[in-house]
């Protein structure tokens, strides 16, 4: 019977959570990916070599019957589930004065729902392992920026993990926030460019990931903040 451990990562067809699946698997851990484009998951499945260990779901991390299929299969092809990662976020770089709203909902509803459907759908079974949540912030969620919207919901995520981990500490789970500053992922393909200075890449904040997950037993690394050099804000 295999008893390696089990993670599912949300929007993890790239960027950081594919670097986090990345890692995982070298770690041994058995590997659930959601997005919502099964071409970018067959890629990533491929640039990995489609390892045994690695399960890919087509599910948007905003519709709770996609999240609650990913966690059924996962625990069907599994039988546990130690850590979720959501991971899943879309920005629309704009603002609330000058910005479209056509884009504000979806960007809303994946931001903040999305991070609050994988608790509910997972906490059943991380209760069984004693497991851990990890939501993907972003420094955007403690600095103010004019303006920003998207910096407003990873506020909301800032505040999610808190409200979380005083629940769900109770039960053995821990909750790490992982708030990454600016990084060179697909995350700015809306921008039109990359921002100016040094960027971190997708795997320094997988490193930050995973070190939360392989935390030893009863211990709960909370919050992690993680900027590039450079980056004042």
């Amino acid at each position: 019977m295999n008893d390696s451990p089990v993670a599912l990562i949300t929007g993890g067809g790239s960027g950081i959570g594919a670097a986090v699946a990345r890692q995982l698997l070298e770690a041994g851990h058995r590997v659930t990916v959601t997005g919502r484009t099964e071409r970018r998951l067959r890629d990533l499945a491929d640039s990995l070599g489609n390892p045994g260990a690695l399960r890919t779901v087509v599910g948007d991390a905003a519709v709770y019957d996609d999240v609650r299929n990913a966690v059924d299969r996962t625990l069907e092809a599994y039988g546990r589930l130690d850590t979720v990662v959501a991971n899943a976020g879309v920005a629309t770089h704009d603002s609330v004065a000058e910005g479209d709203p056509a884009g504000w909902s979806e960007m809303v509803l994946t931001n903040v729902l999305g991070p609050a459907l994988l608790v509910r759908a997972s906490i059943e079974a991380l209760k069984e392992t004693r497991g851990r949540i990890v939501l993907v912030g972003s420094v955007a969620g403690f600095v103010n920026t004019p303006g920003n919207l998207y910096g407003a919901t990873k506020w909301a995520v800032t505040g999610l993990a808190e409200n979380t981990r005083r629940q769900v500490t109770e039960f053995g789970v821990g909750v790490t926030l992982v708030a990454p500053g600016r990084v060179e992922t697909p995350f700015w393909d809306g921008y039109g460019s990359l921002p100016p200075g040094h960027l971190l890449t997708a795997g320094q904040i997988a490193d930050s990931v995973v070190w939360a997950i392989r935390q030893p037993a009863g211990v709960d690394v909370n919050t992690v903040v993680v900027r590039p050099l450079g980056q004042p804000n």
